[in-house]
C-alpha cells in the first residue's frame, strides 16, 4: 500500500494548526464569499490573511487547498475578478472548484495552481472524471453517493488522476449538498450554496392537515417529532484498507464549522488508523471507531460506501450531534508553577465543568492517557473545588503531558447514548 493523504478541515487559523499537529497531511480552507462554509468564530480566514494561512500550513509541513466551490451567480463572478490576484498570491496547493465559470477564470488567471473538482459536481462515473481531467483538473473529489466498488472501477478506467473521498463527518440529505431548503425556509437569507445553510434537514417536523391547522400529528411515534431528513454522520474508519485498495488518494473529513476538539480528536484517530493499516492492511480498526464516538455525532453510518444505504442511515431522533465524551479543557499559554511542592499547574480554558478528583483523559499529538484532576486554582492561586465552563484557571493533574501546548482534556469512556 502506498501513501495516502489525510485531509482535514481548517475553519480558522487555530484549527488549521491543531489539525496539522494532530496528523493532517493537508487542510482545506476558504473565505466567506466563495466557500460553502460561512465561519463565525475564532481567527477567521479572510482574503487579508489567506496567504498567512497557506504559509502556516506550509511551515508545518502540510498542503493547503483553498475552496472556491460556491455555485456562482453573475455578481459572484464579478467579485472574484476583483480579488482573484489575492487568491493567486496566496499560493495554495490547489483550488477546489465546482462552477465552470470559476474554473475558467482560475485557468486563465492562475494557470500554475492545480484545480481539484469539488464533490458539489456530483461526480459519479469514470466518464465524468475523464471530462474533468481533459479540462485540466488534477484531482476529483467524488460524490459521497458512490460505493467503494464504483470508486475502484473509476480508478481502473482513469488511473492517472487523483481521487479524493469523504470518510467522516456530517452528510446532506441532498445529492452531495445541492439543496435549496434553507433558501426557501429563510426567504433567501440563509443560502445553502453560499455557505450559510440553516440545516433545516436537522429540524424536527410534524404533520398538519390543512382543515385542522391547530392539530399536529407525529410523522412517527416520537415525542420530539421526526427528523426524517437528517442523515447520520459518515464514518468509514474501519474500511480504510478497502478504500486504499480501490485507489483513493486522499481521505477527507468534513467539519470546517466543528470545534477545535473535534478537528484534533478526529485527526488523531484517522492518522493512527491510516498509519496502522498501511503497515498491516488486515488490521482491526474497530478501536478507532470507538475513539470517534467520543466526538460529536448523530450516530454513524457507512452511507453509500458498501452499496447498502437504507433507512438505518438516517437519524430519526437526533438533530444535534452528541459526543460520547465531554471536552473539558484546552491548555493555553506557558506553564506556570504556582506551588512547586505540589507540582506543575497548567493554565487552561475550561470548556465543561471539571471537579477536583475527577478522572480525565488527556490527548496530545503524541500522547493519550488517563489521569486525575488533583487541584484547581484561580488566577490568584486560591484553591477551588471545580472549574466552571469558560473559566480561565490553573489545574494540577496526576500526570502531566509532555507536550502540553496542544494538549486537550476530556471525560473518559463513551456515553451510552452514542451509537
Amino acid at each position: 500500500m502506498g501513501k495516502v493523504e489525510l485531509l482535514m478541515p481548517a475553519g480558522n487559523l487555530e484549527k488549521l494548526e491543531y489539525a496539522v499537529r494532530y496528523g493532517a497531511d493537508a487542510v482545506y480552507l476558504g473565505v466567506v464569499d466563495f466557500s460553502l462554509r460561512a465561519m463565525r468564530k475564532g481567527n477567521l480566514i479572510t482574503l487579508e490573511n489567506l496567504k498567512d494561512a497557506v504559509d502556516l500550513a506550509h511551515k508545518l509541513g502540510a498542503k493547503a487547498y483553498v475552496t472556491l466551490n460556491i455555485f456562482a451567480f453573475n455578481n459572484d463572478i464579478k467579485l472574484l475578478k476583483e480579488c482573484i490576484d489575492k487568491f493567486k498570491d496566496a499560493n495554495p496547493d490547489s483550488f477546489i472548484v465546482s462552477d465552470f465559470g470559476i474554473f475558467n477564470l482560475l485557468r486563465k488567471n492562475a494557470p500554475k495552481v492545480p484545480i481539484h473538482v469539488s464533490t458539489q459536481t456530483n461526480t459519479l462515473n469514470y466518464e465524468s472524471v475523464k471530462f474533468w481531467q481533459d479540462l485540466g483538473a488534477t484531482r476529483v473529489i467524488l460524490a459521497r453517493e458512490l460505493p467503494i466498488k464504483d470508486v475502484a472501477e473509476i480508478r481502473k478506467k482513469v488511473p492517472d488522476i487523483e481521487l479524493e473521498c469523504f470518510v467522516h463527518g456530517s452528510q446532506c440529505v441532498s445529492f452531495s449538498g445541492r439543496c435549496l431548503l434553507s433558501d426557501y425556509f429563510t426567504n433567501g437569507e440563509r443560502k445553502a450554496n453560499h455557505g450559510n445553510c440553516s440545516q433545516p434537514c436537522r429540524w424536527s417536523y410534524k404533520l398538519v392537515e390543512s382543515t385542522r391547522p391547530d392539530q399536529y400529528y407525529e410523522i412517527n411515534q416520537d415525542e420530539r417529532g421526526s427528523h426524517i431528513l437528517s442523515p447520520k454522520d459518515l464514518c468509514l474508519v474501519e474500511y480504510l484498507s478497502q478504500m486504499i485498495d480501490a485507489g483513493v488518494d486522499s481521505f477527507k473529513v468534513e467539519g470546517r464549522t466543528k470545534s477545535l476538539y473535534y478537528v484534533s480528536a478526529v485527526a488523531k484517530a484517522y492518522r493512527q488508523a491510516i498509519d496502522e493499516v498501511l503497515k498491516n492492511p488486515s488490521a482491526d480498526l474497530h478501536k478507532y471507531f470507538i475513539e470517534l464516538q467520543k466526538v460529536g455525532n448523530r450516530g454513524y453510518t457507512t452511507g453509500f460506501a458498501l452499496g447498502n444505504n437504507n433507512s438505518e442511515s438516517y437519524s430519526y431522533d437526533i438533530s444535534k450531534g452528541l459526543a460520547g465524551a465531554d471536552f473539558l479543557c484546552e491548555f493555553k499559554g506557558a506553564v506556570a508553577t504556582l506551588n512547586s511542592d505540589e507540582g506543575v499547574y497548567f493554565p487552561v480554558k475550561i470548556k465543561n465543568k471539571m471537579l477536583v478528583g475527577d478522572d480525565v483523559e488527556i490527548i496530545t499529538p503524541d500522547e493519550q492517557f488517563t489521569t486525575k484532576l488533583l487541584a484547581v486554582k484561580d488566577e490568584n492561586g486560591v484553591d477551588m473545588p471545580l472549574g466552571n465552563t469558560n473559566d480561565d484557571v490553573y489545574v494540577l493533574f496526576g500526570r502531566a503531558p509532555k507536550d502540553y501546548k496542544y494538549a486537550l482534556a476530556r471525560t473518559i469512556g463513551v456515553k451510552s447514548y452514542v451509537s
